[in-house]
């Protein structure tokens, strides 16, 4: 026998006070950790230690094995020096994209903090985590000026088009947190990978990679909890319309932090053949885009957001993979 409505009405309504109180819970773990260990890129790290200068023929800069072009028989033939020197761009293109995006993600975040309601636990968080990127910021663009590259970052096309991301929490706030899954969790991704891979590396460079990761951490977790609270309790409707642009954000963004900038291979006359050979038709390169957005494809999942629709979508970005048993 059923229960009555009456009590089946309680019992929703227990469960929804009960998964509040985690989710509020959640937030409050999260900003005391961003209280009990932060860190400032200017007390923090030593620049100006003899061990960090940054000289672009250190060997240390030579590309990882989680950037395919670093296998190649053309980069293997350039000299040590060059090695290096592409590398090195390439890390402080990554860092100098990283440091756009979380502007982008700053504005965002205090324009939803602009409307949050007096005693909303997530306004202090979200204030917590604008500080942090604020940080990562300067010891992004701190690392880029010691490099003397000309570093550019995004394609000036899609600089522009990426302004309107900040205003997407005015239009619909879990769109906005997929918006900054889709930005950090390839980089967390690369970053974890590269720390792991055996290899030494320089110590500048380890040091603002571990600084990045610990903090990211607790802004992933954020997203994935926000997520999780609000995208069950949305009209049909707009799940349907986040499934939708779920994965197009993702496979879009999954490649500005993972595709080898444009200036690097002009400048060092990268052949279009071996740039097609290393990223354009390369299933280890389609593989790392794919795995690079697997966690938030598995929330995505989660959520109910994939079916036989949606799926597709995920199929036609290059990023799906079906799900582990």
């Amino acid at each position: 026998m059923s229960s009555p409505p009456s009590s089946t009405a309680a019992r929703e309504h227990d469960e929804q006070v009960a998964s509040r109180s985690a989710y509020e819970a959640v937030i409050e773990r999260l900003s005391k950790a961003s209280v009990d260990k932060h860190w400032e890129p200017y007390r923090d790290i030593p620049w100006d230690d003899p061990e960090f200068h940054v000289d672009p023929a250190d060997p240390r800069w030579e590309l990882p094995e989680v950037d395919k072009l670093g296998g190649h028989p053309w980069y293997r033939s350039r000299s040590p020096e060059v090695r290096a020197a592409i590398g090195l761009w390439r890390v402080a293109t990554a860092m100098k994209i990283g440091l756009q995006f979380e502007n982008l993600l700053k504005r965002g975040l205090l324009n939803y903090a602009y409307r949050l309601p007096n005693g909303a636990p997530e306004f202090r968080y979200v204030y917590h985590e604008t500080i942090e990127e604020g940080h990562h910021g300067m010891m992004f663009q701190e690392f880029v000026n010691r490099t003397g590259l000309a570093i550019r970052g995004m394609p000036r096309p899609l600089s522009v088009m990426a302004q309107v991301a900040p205003w997407i929490p005015l239009i619909s706030t879990e769109l906005f947190f997929v918006f900054v899954l889709g930005g950090e969790d390839p980089i967390d991704h690369v970053q974890r990978k590269v720390l792991k891979d055996g290899r030494v590396h320089h110590p500048l460079e380890e040091t603002i990679m571990r600084i990045h990761i610990a903090e990211e951490a607790r802004h992933i977790s954020f997203a994935r909890h926000y997520l999780r609270n609000r995208v069950p309790r949305m009209p049909a409707y707009r799940r349907l319309m986040l499934g939708l642009a779920a994965p197009v954000i993702l496979g879009v963004m999954a490649r500005i932090m993972l595709a080898p900038p444009g200036p690097m291979i002009r400048h060092f006359r990268i052949p279009p053949s071996v740039v097609a050979e290393v990223y354009l038709r390369n299933p280890a390169a389609k593989q790392e885009i794919r795995d690079s957005v697997g966690k938030t494809r598995e929330l995505c999942a989660e959520l109910g957001l994939i079916n036989a629709v949606t799926r597709r979508i995920w199929r036609a970005m290059g990023i799906w993979a079906e799900p582990r048993s």
